[in-house]
């Protein structure tokens, strides 16, 4: 084992336990994890992998674990225990690097040195019998979400999206201009609705195009919404909820003038960085979108609401540990206050797209009924496939946009994405001419 291998594992113990045990979004405990920033980028992406390898399999593992000792060691032995399993059960790690390396993270003298080290070398003896690879789908997710999605989706569905969180997604880009011809200097296919897709291997600023400006990454699904305001160019969009910035950038490359309305300063600041990077404009704006007001009525509203963001575990599998259903109530609050300010901006014969990256019905359609239930001046105009690229799997029995992780699974699945369509009843809004 290399000193850099031993270093990739002691950083990965620590944003592991920054995660499960302190409950840190796995973002947020990637960029503050200090020995991962020194670190070599093959060895950055090693400790990733490490983590998010835990994180899609903590069902599994935990059970393995579980069979061995009866009586869960304290937190830091055990997300050692988490680690070596993870290599050893289904990263394929040489046993030799991943038991010694694994126990040389538990500090010299621990009490529960000698266990890791006994665990580890029984797994990596009998691991492949003794992992539990029934079902692996469901015994990976939270019983709440199952029972959720289930509900909401069907028992065959809710397995076809757990069985799309297992499996680490590729990395897709939106491109300013040329989709086929930066497809082919990336090595990526392009999707129906222009979007890029290729594996995600190396960091992204080693890629053709980065230092130009001419793309940014995002799911493929998350360039969906903003498609539903129709053509661009020339018209005024609100961008409500901004950061971190690629809708902004959607709206921006497509030659919409943006104001983009954002109340966290950190992230407002990294949206200023993003479309400086990418040779973009869009007037920022400091706010708190339920309480802002434009100048004058708009005639597009895009706002992509906070959410509990289950449509995205793929992704950040953290999502399924950190999450509750408590998270939910509270945010399906936060939406309908938003809601109900977004509706207020548009002026007659305005048009407002509503997106959540959640899997969950209450922050979806729930929703949207609850507004138009309200609102008499408000109605939905239904999405069509022909304008998310023919994804008519996408497109729900109301006519709203609903991605699910499990479509286009043969090509990498997409994130789950819900969006839907209204518009103010009036007088069709003027352009200028």
């Amino acid at each position: 084992m290399t000193p850099s291998g031993a270093s990739a594992r002691g950083a990965a113990l620590a944003v592991l336990g920054a995660v499960l045990d302190r409950r840190r979004p796995l973002d947020a405990a990637l960029a503050g994890c200090r020995p991962l920033a020194r670190l070599a980028a093959r060895d950055r992406a090693f400790a990733r992998l490490l983590v998010t390898t835990v994180l899609r399999r903590l069902g599994q593992i935990d059970a393995v674990i579980a069979a061995f000792v009866p009586r869960p060691p304290p937190l830091a032995a055990r997300n050692a225990l988490r680690l070596g399993a993870a290599q050893l059960l289904f990263l394929e790690t040489p046993a030799h690097a991943a038991v010694d390396a694994t126990v040389a993270l538990m500090p010299p003298g621990s009490p529960w040195r000698g266990l890791v080290n006994a665990v580890l070398r029984r797994l990596s003896r009998e691991g492949a019998t003794l992992v539990p690879t029934e079902d692996a789908p469901r015994r990976n997710t939270p019983e709440w979400l199952w029972r959720r999605w289930a509900a909401a989706y069907g028992e065959a569905r809710a397995r076809a999206i757990a069985t799309a969180h297992l499996a680490e997604p590729p990395l897709d880009l939106s491109v300013k201009a040329d989709p086929q011809g930066w497809a082919a200097r990336l090595g990526a296919e392009v999707l129906p609705w222009g979007s890029l897709r290729r594996p995600f291997a190396g960091p992204i600023e080693a890629l053709p195009g980065y230092d130009q400006g001419a793309w940014w990454v995002q799911d493929a699904a998350a360039a969906l919404p903003a498609r539903l305001l129709g053509p661009l160019a020339g018209r005024t969009v609100i961008d409500l909820c901004a950061a971190p910035g690629g809708k902004t950038a959607e709206l921006a490359a497509a030659g919409a003038r943006v104001v983009a309305v954002e109340r966290d300063p950190k992230r407002l600041a990294r949206l200023a960085a993003n479309l400086a990077r990418l040779h973009l404009k869009a007037e920022t704006v400091g706010a708190d979108a339920a309480e802002w007001r434009p100048p004058a009525a708009a005639e597009a509203v895009l706002l992509d609401a906070p959410c509990t963001a289950t449509g995205t575990i793929r992704r950040r599998p953290d999502v399924a540990h950190l999450k509750s259903a408590a998270d939910i109530a509270r945010l399906s609050r936060v939406q309908d206050r938003l809601l109900a300010a977004a509706a207020a901006m548009l002026a007659p014969g305005g048009t407002l797209v509503y997106c959540v990256c959640s899997l969950e019905p209450e922050e979806g359609p729930e929703r949207i009924a609850a507004l138009l239930a309200g609102a008499p001046d408000l109605v939905r105009v239904p999405v069509t496939a022909a304008e998310i690229g023919g994804l008519a799997e996408a497109v729900s029995p109301a006519g709203d946009l609903r991605t699910l992780p499990c479509h286009l699974a043969a090509r990498g699945g997409l994130d789950g994405f819900y969006a839907a369509r209204l518009r103010r009843l009036g007088l069709a809004v003027r352009r200028p001419s």
